[in-house]
C-alpha cells in the first residue's frame, strides 16, 4: 500500500497524534506495544510510525527491549525536534531558559526584576530575553513547541492570570497568555511556581509515585499535591494553599496577606527574619536564616526548629485528609535539613493515626538549580502531547515545514 505523502514529499502526519502521544507519555515503547496500545491495525500503526521518524518527531534509541523473539529498539520523543522557553520569576530576578524536549536546557539568560515593574514592563523584558533565546536555538532546534510561565503567586490555571491577594501587585486578572500568545504565536501556560516544583519531583525522582505532597519552606510557604498520578489544583486552582491556614491565639502575628495568625507568619523565612531582627540579629532573608543555621547560631537553630514543628502541624491536617505516600520538604529553608525535618516529622507521627504513616516517607526535595524551570518545562510538553490536543502540535509542525520548503521569491 503506497503511504500518502504530504507537500514535502514526506510521509502525512495525519491521524499520527495518538501514536506520538503514546510515546511521549511513554504508554508504549516499542511497535508491539503501540500496536496492542492503540488498538489500530499493524499497517496504520507502521504508516503513523513511518511519518513521525520521517518527520524526526520520534526517533529509534540503540537500547533494545527484551521480547520473545527478536529484539526490538526503544522508541522515544526526539528531544532535538523542537524547543520550549521557560521563565521562572523570582524576588530580584527573572530565570529564563530554551530547553529541549528532553527537557534539557541549552540556552539561559538572568534579566533583573522589581516587583513595582508590574505585568507589562516585565512581559516586555521577558519576550525580549525570549526572543535572544529563540534566536540562539535557530531552525537547528526545530519548532517552539510553546512558553511556560512560572509565577511566585496563585494563579488561576484555567484562564492564565494572577489570582490576588498576590506579591505581584497589580497584576490580578492581567491577560499574561494573551499577551505572550500574540507576541510569539504559540501555546502558553502560567503556573504557580510550588506546583511546578511538585511537577518536576514527580516526574524526576518519583515517577512511580501517585501520591504526594511537596512543601516548599523559603520566603513563604506553600504546597502542592499530586493525587492519582495528576498535579490537582481545585476547582479554581487555590488548592494546596498551606501557608495561609490560620492558628488562632492571643498574640497571633499579622501576615503578608493582612490576615493574624497564619502558618507563613511564624513560620517562613520572612517570619524567622523578623524574629531574629526582634532578637538583635539583623536578618533579612530566608538565606540569611540559613546563613546563620549554617554558622550554628543557638537563635537561628532554635527558631527553625520551631518552625518545624509549626509547619508539621498542618502537613499533618494534610496528611489526614489526603493520605500521601511521600512528603517532599523543598524551599531555601530545607537546606536546613534535620533541624527543619525532625520538627516535621515529630508533629506529623504524633498527630495522625497509623494507617496514614505506616508507610509515609518524609523527605527532603532533590537538589537542583531550578526546579520551577523544569517543571514549567514538563508542564507545557504534557499538555502538548496530551491525545486531545496533539493534534494541534502536528499541524503547527507540518506548517512549519511547508513553509521553510516554500522557494525564496526573487528580486
Amino acid at each position: 500500500m503506497k503511504m500518502h505523502e504530504g507537500r514535502r514529499g514526506l510521509p502525512s502526519l495525519d491521524g499520527a497524534g495518538a501514536i506520538l502521544s503514546l510515546i511521549a507519555s511513554q504508554s508504549a515503547a516499542s511497535r508491539a506495544e503501540l500496536l496492542k496500545a492503540s488498538g489500530l491495525s499493524r499497517v496504520t500503526v507502521t504508516q503513523r510510525l513511518a511519518a513521525l521518524l520521517a518527520h524526526g518527531l520520534v526517533r529509534e534509541t540503540e537500547e533494545t527491549l527484551r521480547s520473545g523473539g527478536r529484539p526490538t529498539r526503544i522508541l522515544e520523543i526526539n528531544p532535538a525536534s523542537g524547543f520550549v522557553l521557560v521563565a521562572n520569576i523570582g524576588e530580584t530576578h527573572i530565570h529564563l531558559a530554551a530547553m529541549d524536549l528532553s527537557p534539557a536546557i541549552f540556552a539561559q539568560a538572568t534579566v533583573p526584576f522589581a516587583l513595582p515593574a508590574g505585568p507589562e514592563a516585565t512581559l516586555e523584558a521577558i519576550a525580549s530575553a525570549f526572543q535572544a533565546l529563540a534566536a540562539e536555538a535557530g531552525s537547528a532546534r526545530g519548532l517552539l513547541f510553546g512558553i511556560s510561565l512560572s509565577l511566585p503567586t496563585p494563579v488561576d490555571f484555567k484562564r492564565g492570570r494572577v489570582a490576588g491577594p498576590s506579591v505581584l501587585q497589580g497584576w490580578d486578572d492581567f491577560d499574561i497568555i494573551g499577551w505572550l500568545g500574540a507576541r510569539f504565536g504559540v501555546p502558553v501556560f502560567v503556573e504557580n511556581d510550588v506546583n511546578l516544583m511538585t511537577v518536576f519531583e514527580q516526574k524526576h525522582r518519583l515517577p512511580a509515585e501517585d501520591d504526594m505532597l511537596f512543601v516548599k519552606v523559603g520566603t513563604g510557604i506553600g504546597s502542592g499535591m499530586i493525587a492519582g498520578g495528576r498535579l490537582f489544583r481545585g476547582a479554581q486552582g487555590a488548592a494546596g494553599d498551606i501557608g495561609h491556614i490560620q492558628f488562632v491565639s492571643n498574640d497571633a502575628p499579622l501576615c503578608r496577606c493582612g490576615k493574624f495568625g497564619c502558618v507563613e507568619a511564624r513560620a517562613a523565612g520572612w517570619a524567622i527574619a523578623r524574629d531574629l531582627t526582634q532578637r538583635g540579629i539583623p536578618t533579612e532573608t530566608a538565606r540569611d536564616v540559613i546563613d546563620l543555621v549554617e554558622q550554628r547560631k543557638p537563635e537561628a537553630l532554635m527558631l527553625v526548629r520551631e518552625a518545624g514543628r509549626i509547619i508539621g502541624e498542618v502537613i499533618a491536617d494534610a496528611v489526614s485528609i489526603l493520605n500521601p505516600g511521600v512528603i517532599v520538604i523543598g524551599g531555601t529553608l530545607a537546606r536546613a535539613g534535620e533541624t527543619l525535618l525532625s520538627g516535621i516529622r515529630e508533629l506529623v507521627y504524633q498527630r495522625c493515626l497509623p494507617l496514614a504513616t505506616r508507610e509515609l516517607t518524609i523527605t527532603l526535595s532533590s537538589v537542583h538549580e531550578d526546579t520551577a524551570l523544569f517543571g514549567a518545562a514538563y508542564l507545557l510538553l504534557d499538555d502538548l502531547y496530551a491525545p486531545a490536543k496533539v493534534h494541534q502540535l502536528l499541524a503547527r509542525a507540518s506548517s512549519l515545514e511547508q513553509k521553510q520548503r516554500r522557494p525564496k521569491s526573487r528580486g
